[in-house]
């Protein structure tokens, strides 16, 4: 976890100025525009400074003139103190944009290192005696997010894309109140005497109390402790328990039997207990560490992983932190300092790096062709908010397409990747118990590093920082977490007319969102990338190193790959839940998608098939939840189209999207296996909900230590609620089987894994038919057309051919 720091710039040996050039900045809305269309109350010099901190790229926005014009037009509206009621009714497109008070915050703007002090503040206020507020440990504290009519609100009249169209229209002209509502705070709050843990809904906007620290500005709108849970493990305790476990005289006996005696040399990785028996319940905050072992200690970049200690039972009582069990079970000599176990560069490692690698830069030399204010980003035709959570990592919110006269147009409300499980498939212990839930147990967000050191990204790179908590409270900021920039990908599409010979071709470039994360040995990079021709490829990337086992001499076991002599990697499986709340041409509020499915059938021979060659696309309608627990079926290139049920395309087709599925595997553990209690939405590749708010997590909010079976999404459909026309939400669940090899040591080369969302009769035509050609490409046109326009002449190979 990041302390909290300035805003450092990086050196130009790495990457390009990663906050732009200054030249190339306008202000987006400047203090004396907001200040000028306020209409009820003044904007303090605070808020309207803060509002001019966001920048844009490039020439003056155009929507500056819209905003130019709200002066005039302010009293042709009526204004209100509190939000509209969300309305079924059409929405005008014709209401006038007016920005009635400067709002310093979007709706679904992460929170502020400000805001998470005041919501920890105020529930610590809240605490009813001394010894409760110093028990309190804070887990996660998060945005709680509003309805989806206060985002139209922000949306149309406080902030971009300034779409008045969003909201609802109402009798007597358009009803807009003077604020949004105050934004409020979700906390996860354990307590370490009582190992109770509570959920607390914070407001952030106005002074309520007078606390022992002075002033406040929350208010604790709810609070309840949640019976039988764990919340997640945080990176304070885990480095509690490695120095308990080092002090723990019976441990230090059993690392001397196998020939260490320096406790600097050990790393303690302590995992989250799982569920496997009634000992693993909720009842008791629980660890089981793996153990590792250096053999240098003056080198902190060794490989430690390389050395596992095999034979040793330590289970921690995390809450007292303390060990409770603890068995040396049996002796497996520690594996050999294996010569190819490091990673570091050139001589650092004990080898030689290459030579003939030479510089490949990434030049923007106008900028970039995104705009980014706050946290809204608009690039080329696509337009969305970015989101971070301690828990998901990256969140895209309000994901839109710019398409011609018909405007914007709604593709999803929220993405992100909710669920990631690690199953391994080695029946020994401790291998068996492998089975960690990075994002329900630990967090991705909260493990999520910074990039600034390194070049994850290239060329002209937006960084957006993320605020946590940490375990006592404070703030913590991982400077550089989430990375913004385009790339480059290849050829976008291309023909070439073989009777002229003339061609033309465009070349690709996305727009790529991402944050890295690291749990333990393991690097997970995930990524939403944006297509000019309007695709959304989600891509996960799997680095690091290996979690190996140890072996006795002469042993040999199925489940795995052997490594280095003494040295073996198990198999196992890693899978990655994406969920997707779709809003294809759906305003806020509307709720006209459905989901089919389709698969290619062939033809029965016949009459119908004389040829025997006939196959064709048959679509299926998913009514209810119970009908949407889907799995891929790559033999009949099955996909799933999400489409909308009121709007169509110029053929009167419905307009969709389709969720195409990239590689993928289903759970290779038998049905009884203990993980699958708590994993069991593992068991489909695909379901479907309608909308909830608060079914957001798969396993549901807390798998750690969790006894109840298949609680979350397996529960939530058996409601069989109606699909027909609704509010969908795409569950997407996607695996790689890891086989390890050899050249995965002894640091993975990355692994991709991902799927792809796909207009489908969204638009009329190819929506990337308008993109300009390269520069360099009209140079070539010049010199390949004659003085007097005639092309070149026909190829002697193409004569031949005709």
């Amino acid at each position: 976890m990041a302390s909290v720091a300035k805003k450092t710039t990086l050196s130009a040996s790495c990457c390009i100025n990663k906050d732009l050039p200054s030249a190339s900045i306008s202000r987006e809305v400047t203090a004396a525009t907001l200040s000028s269309i306020v209409a009820p109350a003044k904007v303090s010099a605070s808020a309207s400074a803060n509002a001019a901190q966001d920048w844009t790229v490039a020439s003056a926005d155009r929507r500056d003139d819209k905003l130019g014009k709200n002066v005039a037009l302010a009293s042709m509206i009526r204004s209100v103190d509190t939000l509209p009621a969300p309305s079924a009714a059409p929405a005008s497109s014709k209401v006038i944009p007016t920005m009635l008070r400067a709002q310093t915050s979007h709706p679904l703007d992460p929170l502020s290192a400000t805001e998470i002090s005041v919501a920890v503040a105020t529930v610590r206020a809240a605490g009813k005696t001394p010894e409760v507020r110093d028990s309190m440990r804070f887990i996660e504290v998060a945005l709680f997010e509003p309805n989806k009519h206060v985002v139209a609100l922000a949306d149309a009249y406080f902030f971009p894309p300034f779409q008045p169209s969003l909201v609802p229209k109402t009798k007597g002209g358009p009803v807009i109140p003077t604020k949004l509502p105050p934004r409020r705070a979700r906390l996860v709050v354990y307590n370490k005497k009582s190992n109770d843990t509570s959920v607390w809904i914070v407001e952030l906007s106005e002074v309520h109390a007078v606390t022992r620290g002075g002033h406040h500005r929350g208010k604790v709108i709810s609070s309840h402790v949640i019976p039988d849970v764990q919340p997640p493990m945080d990176a304070v305790e885990y480095a509690e328990c490695e120095a308990v476990v080092k002090d723990f005289p019976p441990f230090r006996e059993a690392m001397k039997r196998r020939g260490i005696e320096d406790m600097d040399l050990v790393m303690v990785d302590p995992w989250c207990a799982g569920y496997h028996s009634e000992a693993d319940a909720p009842k008791r905050r629980l660890a089981k560490p793996l153990i590792f072992c250096r053999t240098e200690s003056d080198c902190p970049m060794e490989n430690g992983y390389a050395r596992p200690v095999e034979g040793i039972y330590v289970l921690v009582d995390m809450q007292n932190m303390v060990v409770i069990e603890f068995e040396d079970r049996k002796l497996v000599p520690l594996p050999p300092a294996d010569p190819l176990r490091n990673y570091t560069a050139g001589e650092t490692r004990g080898g030689v790096d290459r030579s003939d690698v030479k510089p490949l830069q990434i030049i923007q030399p106008e900028g970039p062709s995104f705009r980014v204010n706050g946290y809204f980003v608009e690039w080329q035709k696509w337009n969305f908010r970015i989101g971070f959570t301690p828990r998901e990592g990256l969140v895209i919110y309000s994901v839109a397409y710019v398409d011609g006269n018909r405007g914007r147009r709604p593709v999803a409300h929220r993405l992100s990747f909710v669920e990631m499980v690690v199953p391994y498939g080695d029946p020994n212990d401790p291998h068996y118990r492998k089975n960690a839930f990075d994002a329900g147990e630990d967090g991705l967000g909260k493990n999520a590093h910074s990039l600034r050191k390194g070049c994850d990204c290239l060329g002209y790179v937006k960084y957006f920082d993320a605020h946590f908590t940490n375990f006592t409270g404070g703030v913590e900021t991982t400077e550089n977490c989430v990375c913004l920039h385009e790339e480059d990908h290849g050829i976008l599409w291309k023909h070439q007319d073989w009777r002229t010979g003339l061609a033309e071709v465009r070349r690709s470039r996305r727009l790529s969102v991402s944050f890295i994360c690291t749990v333990a040995n393991y690097e997970y990079g995930f990524y939403w990338h944006f297509y000019q021709d309007g695709k959304i490829e989600a891509e996960v990337k799997l680095t690091g190193i290996l979690s190996l086992g140890a072996l006795l001499p002469g042993e040999f076991r199925k489940y795995g790959t052997m490594i280095a002599p003494g040295l073996y990697a198990p198999v196992h499986q890693h899978f990655f839940v994406a969920r997707m709340d779709m809003a294809v041409d759906c305003k806020p509020g509307e709720a006209f998608n459905q989901v089919v499915e389709v698969d290619v059938k062939i033809e029965e021979p016949g009459e119908n098939n004389v040829h025997n060659n006939a196959f064709y696309a048959e679509e299926r309608l998913l009514k209810s939840e119970l009908e949407a627990m889907r799995d891929c079926n790559p033999l009949a290139a099955r996909h799933w189209i999400v489409r909308n049920t009121r709007t169509v395309n110029r053929t009167g087709q419905l307009t969709g999207y389709k969720l195409v599925p990239g590689s993928n595997c289903l759970p290779l553990a038998g049905s009884e296996a203990k993980f699958l209690r708590r994993a069991a939405f593992l068991k489909h590749n695909l379901w479907v909900t309608p909308y909830a708010h608060d079914e957001m997590f798969p396993g549901g909010e807390f798998p750690n230590q969790n006894p109840r079976v298949d609680e979350g999404l397996t529960t939530w459909v058996k409601q069989n609620r109606s699909l027909e026309e609704t509010d969908v939400v795409l569950w997407y669940v996607f695996g790689i089987t890891h086989i390890p090899r050899l050249e995965d040591w002894p640091v993975m080369p990355v692994e991709h894994i991902g799927f792809m969302l796909m207009p489908h009769g969204f638009f009329n035509c190819s929506p990337a038919v308008d993109v300009p050609p390269n520069a360099c490409e009209l140079d070539a046109k010049d010199n390949d057309v004659k003085d007097n326009g005639a092309g070149k002449p026909i190829q002697p190979v193409l004569l031949a051919k005709m």
